[in-house]
């Protein structure tokens, strides 16, 4: 059974709350955000898009954007997009991640973007599913997640 959505205020302190840890990492050169440069794009109620330019630190050793990257970014996304659903002071951790790599990058490559959904959040666990599309729209990967939440202790 699907949990009840959060009320608009709480999803939009939820979007609050990610773009203010999100912008954190960056300014004081944390996280994935400032070591890989996944971006924060936008997020709503059960979604979220982040972008990535593919750049040297993104390579593996055939020069083409690392599936761990790309792997990385769906996480993100998706974890972001079950996120803005959770009510204040609720967690969650990746319990799985499936990824499907359809094509490789090269870090010369066009702006990579990847729209997220959240498809069931329940009490316990939630899911999402993600894509990752280059700059002329082409599916690059795609993937899902179960994630773990995290209930503050009583």
């Amino acid at each position: 059974m699907t949990a009840t959505v959060p009320p608009t205020g709480t999803v939009a302190a939820r979007v609050d709350e990610l773009t203010t840890i999100f912008e954190r990492g960056l300014r004081e050169n944390l996280g994935v955000g400032a070591s890989l440069g996944l971006r924060m794009h936008s997020a709503g109620d059960g979604f979220a898009r982040y972008y990535l330019d593919p750049n040297p630190a993104t390579i593996n050793a055939m020069f083409t954007v690392h599936g761990g990257v790309l792997a990385t970014l769906l996480d993100t996304a998706m974890g972001s997009a079950v996120f803005t659903r959770l009510a204040d002071g609720v967690a969650y951790t990746t319990l799985e991640l499936k990824v499907n790599f359809i094509r490789s990058v090269t870090p010369e490559g066009s702006r990579l973007t990847c729209d997220a959904e959240a498809v069931h959040v329940g009490r316990r666990t939630a899911t999402a599913e993600g894509r990752i599309t280059d700059a002329a729209g082409k599916l690059i990967a795609h993937g899902s997640t179960t994630i773990l939440i995290l209930q503050p202790d009583n």
